[in-house]
């Protein structure tokens, strides 16, 4: 018996030195994991816009590659006997994750049905007669019989109270959401009928707080277009106004981001950012208040970027300044869910004192956003 004792002990220990390097591996991959489900999570807005569901999916299945064949390898170390229980509380605690996995989204992108786009779209968009309210709000009716129409290739500049609904008209453009009535028209056809990966291949969302991942300068443009080149990454930085700056940190391109972009300042993830939906050649540009956050020298800067960028395309701005404002082909203003106002910023103060635009710029005074 006393001989056997130092093999016991010696199994004993050498079990539990592999336990620990599997515990220690798999608490690294967790880690990453996380932090990049997070990430996913965070951001899920900005991967929905640039169809990158997949991408993200596979690096996350990358990510804990690794530990799962170590685990595997090493199961039969597991004392399957005595972990019963626990699999039996941990089947009962599984049982409500896999009730979110299996169920359907209405919206689904990675869906296979739909029209497909065998040549680039012109970019008209149209909203008829649409009833929209959030899920999470159905009693709060947003748009109460909204009509709006923007022809291919015009600036069309939208502007309301807050909350007037703004930005949810470009959430049903994008189609995170379809309208309770009515219906959403690109091209004259309801986009409902569109492939969803197709349709927002053609169009590019820059907000106002940009969206940049915990990876590389050139890993964050290559959102825009897989298996872009590098002439083009840098094309499409030269006219974000981003090269210059990009070239002069030692390491360019290669530059780490930090998680949520962390180490660059807001100009110059709104500048990557805007280099990103470049790269993405849309025919529709949506611009969610794209500069409001800005200093004066970074406004100016992506603000010229962004007038390059606009040229030959149908964009939907959602603004404040009127400096942006004013540019526009036609200001569109969004009141009590319709349209009450459209047309050019001296058109909209020519309707004086009782017009909607009038009172966003003049009757609010110092107080007004719209200055």
């Amino acid at each position: 018996m006393i001989a056997v004792q130092p093999v016991v002990i010696g199994s004993y220990y050498a079990r539990s030195m592999l336990m620990k390097s599997m515990a220690g591996k798999a608490q690294k991959a967790q880690k990453e994991g996380s932090q990049l489900a997070s990430e996913a999570v965070i951001n899920h807005r900005t991967i929905t816009a640039f169809s990158s569901q997949k991408r993200v999916s596979g690096l996350f299945k990358d990510t804990l590659r690794g530990p799962k064949e170590e685990s595997l390898r090493h199961s039969w170390l597991s004392e399957a006997g005595s972990s019963t229980n626990d699999l039996s509380k941990g089947s009962s605690a599984v049982r409500s994750v896999f009730a979110i996995l299996d169920r359907n989204t209405e919206i689904d992108p990675e869906t296979t049905w739909g029209r497909d786009i065998k040549k680039d779209i012109r970019g008209r968009v149209e909203l008829k007669n649409v009833f929209f309210s959030y899920p999470a709000r159905p009693d709060q009716m947003i748009f109460k019989g909204l009509n709006l129409r923007i022809e291919a290739g015009r600036t069309v500049a939208l502007v309301g109270q807050s909350g007037s609904g703004k930005s949810t008209i470009i959430g049903l453009i994008e189609r995170f959401y379809d309208p309770s009535k009515g219906s959403v028209f690109i091209d004259e056809q309801d986009i409902k009928s569109y492939n969803l990966r197709k349709l927002r291949s053609h169009i590019a969302l820059v907000s106002q707080e940009p969206t940049l991942f915990a990876g590389t300068i050139r890993e964050n443009i290559e959102y825009g277009k897989v298996n872009a080149r590098e002439s083009e990454i840098k094309k499409a930085a030269f006219l974000a106004n981003a090269h210059e700056f990009i070239s002069g940190m030692k390491d360019g391109y290669d530059t780490y981001c930090g998680e949520r972009g962390v180490q660059l300042s807001g100009g110059q993830k709104q500048r990557i950012a805007l280099a990103r939906a470049i790269l993405k050649n849309p025919a529709i540009l949506l611009l969610d208040e794209a500069t409001s956050a800005l200093d004066s020298v970074s406004e100016s800067l992506v603000q010229e970027a962004l007038e390059k960028m606009m040229v030959g395309r149908t964009s939907i701005v959602v603004a404040r300044r009127l400096s942006t404002i004013q540019k526009a082909d036609t200001i569109t203003v969004i009141k009590n869910g319709k349209v009450a106002e459209q047309g050019t910023h001296n058109e909209l103060l020519s309707f004086g004192r009782g017009g909607a635009y009038y009172s966003l710029i003049k009757l609010q005074g110092d107080s007004s956003p719209y200055r």
